[in-house]
């Protein structure tokens, strides 16, 4: 049976389902729809399930998902609303990590240095990520050579995270040669990420 292909990747919702549609209302005999996130993929799924057809899906190496449809017997029907199949697509939130403190919670600073070296360690893993982590106080400490968390932040720099370091608090702590990644930054530039950021976010 020839399987007819219809490439699905950067379109946005109903867009895949409106295409599948079409497709499968020319009486295709296969149809394979490639698209390249989650919500168009269920989108596209349950609307091909809905006209009775069989759906599989497999996720390539790129992440990209291959959803294989051969029709059903049920007829097409024109009660076809586009808007039941739109992505909710969360606004974009500039979200910005404030750590500023060498210790996580209260009592031993032994343990609460090892548990914030673990949540920068853990930023990585959370979706979104952040726009900017802002180190001042002894938070600075975590961008220096003594940091246990240094691989975490080169990655999520190299992510496209901005790294922010307060220059007084590493002259105060006498640092600033140590700085290992990021750059250092001033009050002025802190406040403006601050007040420009959707949501803060901070381990205290």
């Amino acid at each position: 049976m020839t399987i007819q292909t219809i490439d699905c990747r950067g379109l946005a919702c109903p867009q895949p389902v409106i295409q599948t549609k079409n497709e499968l209302d020319q009486g295709v005999g296969k149809l394979l729809v490639i698209v390249d996130n989650a919500a168009s993929r269920d989108n596209v799924t349950r609307f091909a399930r809905s006209r009775g057809c069989e759906v599989t899906c497999r996720t390539n190496e790129d992440g990209n998902f291959h959803l294989t449809i051969i029709p059903g017997e049920v007829v097409a029907s024109d009660a076809f609303d586009a808007a039941d199949f739109s992505c909710s697509v969360p606004a974009t939130v500039n979200m910005v990590y404030v750590i500023s403190s060498d210790s996580m919670g209260r009592g031993s600073d032994e343990l609460g240095w090892a548990l914030l070296q673990t949540y920068v360690q853990t930023i990585e893993q959370v979706e979104p990520l952040p726009s900017k982590i802002i180190f001042y106080n002894s938070g600075v400490k975590l961008v220096t050579g003594q940091s246990g968390a240094l691989d975490a932040l080169i990655s999520l720099q190299a992510k496209g995270v901005e790294i922010l370091a307060c220059g007084t608090c590493l002259d105060f702590f006498g640092l600033k040669s140590e700085i290992k990644i990021g750059h250092i930054s001033n009050m002025y530039e802190i406040m403006t990420a601050m007040s420009e950021a959707g949501k803060l976010v901070s381990p205290f």
